[in-house]
């Protein structure tokens, strides 16, 4: 094992960035249950963890899955955070927005590839700026299978790398942007086309959840340790769809040239917080996540 310990440090918080409950469309998916949720997190020593519908995210209209999530998570707010669904290009999406402020969502999820939205669709830019000035984390996720296990008819294919950049650029203007972006499901080859398009302060606003990067032989997630930088690179379970030790195992199959700590990693509290400074203040994008 390679991991770094963080010893003599106090306990901190982790955060999964990537986690659902319900079913999924395309193949039985077992316990997606919140009660289960909240138990595989405990063994996985995550603190909490960023939940969405799944169901949802295939439905055309967000909003009885957004009720049917806060329903769910009721009993479970203490470790289960709501990550509901607002579709910007859908009516009243501004109301959607609000009542993730008032239940305490501290992201919300947008799935373009589902909703057919590219990288120049005006609504992806509103969306953005919105969550910018509400200090909300705007949550990517850019596939949910991989293209070989895919069901012929989930045809919506993955979000782009030219779509992420846009909507990083598009995150109100201030001293650069200040809408703080987590983007999941990406491998090396969307990660590096999207973080090195953008200028040093659009990435500073830029998370990856990692769970999906191929460990060895290839060693994507240990040449972006080098390059990208774990700060990056934020923790995650995905629970139910995939292993939920797969981020664990990642870190510690990593070389020892390449050892890291835990902490070194950006988790989903840390990337809440920061985009609450940046609402304000979008200088502090460049300020450590963790």
């Amino acid at each position: 094992m390679t991991t770094i310990p963080s010893s003599g440090a106090p306990d901190r918080s982790r955060i999964d960035v990537s986690a659902w409950i319900g079913a999924y469309p395309f193949r039985e998916i077992p316990h997606p249950e919140p009660d289960i949720l909240v138990k595989v997190l405990d063994r996985e020593e995550f603190t909490g963890a960023w939940v969405g519908h799944l169901p949802g995210a295939f439905h055309r209209d967000p909003v009885p899955s957004n009720r049917a999530l806060y329903a769910a998570l009721k009993p479970f707010r203490a470790v289960l955070h709501p990550a509901p669904i607002v579709r910007p290009d859908w009516p009243d999406w501004e109301r959607q927005l609000a009542v993730a402020l008032d239940e305490g969502a501290p992201a919300i999820r947008v799935y373009p590839a589902q909703w057919g939205l590219t990288a120049h669709h005006p609504a992806l830019a509103e969306l953005v700026a919105a969550c910018g000035e509400a200090g909300l984390v705007v949550h990517v996720t850019t596939r949910f299978e991989d293209l070989r296990q895919r069901h012929p008819l989930d045809s919506a294919g993955d979000v782009s790398a030219a779509t992420l950049r846009a909507m990083v650029r598009r995150s109100p203007a201030g001293a650069g942007g200040r809408t703080v972006l987590v983007v999941s499901g990406a491998g090396r080859e969307i990660l590096e086309e999207t973080f090195w398009g953008l200028t040093p302060h659009e990435q500073a606003l830029l998370f990856f959840d990692f769970h999906w990067i191929w460990g060895p032989p290839e060693d994507h997630f240990a040449h972006l340790v080098r390059t990208v930088g774990a700060g990056r690179l934020a923790w995650s379970s995905w629970w139910p769809l995939r292993l939920s030790q797969q981020s664990r195992a990642l870190i510690d199959l990593l070389p020892a040239a390449d050892a890291v700590r835990m902490a070194d990693f950006a988790e989903g509290g840390a990337i809440a917080a920061l985009a609450q400074r940046v609402r304000s203040r979008p200088e502090a994008a460049g300020t450590p996540p963790v």
